[in-house]
């Protein structure tokens, strides 16, 4: 199931499996409730260009393992009102990066991107982990995406 509006780019040098992100999007559109003509770009990079994107836009040294810019306020749309279109923005993920994370968490690198690919999703429709119950609202739904995900997906 594809998605007309969304893009994913690898430009890491590492390779990825790219197929599976765009599936777990059309999951998350899905169930988030996103317009199918969203317009979303996800870009894998490597450790120089995150480190540059983290350093100017974040303030903060060295690279990280994703980024989200939101563009439009685009929200999930609640049960019974259509959703409507817009754009969300860009997630931006580095492979290099995210791969030690993945080792520590027991998960493959393909799996820490899609972990990463659903929270900076969660990012792009506002949600965020400032507070301690922020924080546990979004991974909860952030588990549960990846959760059902897993009962459709590869």
């Amino acid at each position: 199931m594809s998605l007309p509006n969304v893009t994913v780019l690898n430009e890491s040098g590492i390779p990825c499996d790219t197929a599976a992100l765009e599936d777990l999007l059309a999951h998350l559109f899905d169930r988030l409730r996103l317009h199918r003509d969203c317009e979303l770009g996800v870009t894998l990079v490597d450790e120089e260009r995150m480190t540059t994107l983290h350093e100017d836009w974040m303030q903060e040294p060295g690279p990280t393992d994703v980024l989200s810019f939101p563009i439009d306020e685009v929200r999930a749309a609640a049960a019974g009102v259509d959703p409507e279109p817009g754009v969300l923005g860009d997630i931006v993920l580095c492979p290099a990066f995210a791969s030690g994370q993945a080792r520590e968490a027991g998960r493959t690198m393909d799996e820490e991107l899609r972990f990463l690919t659903t929270h900076g999703m969660l990012h792009l429709i506002g949600y965020d982990h400032a507070t301690t119950g922020e924080y546990e609202a979004m991974f909860a739904l952030q588990d549960e995406l990846l959760a059902t995900w897993g009962e459709v997906g590869p």
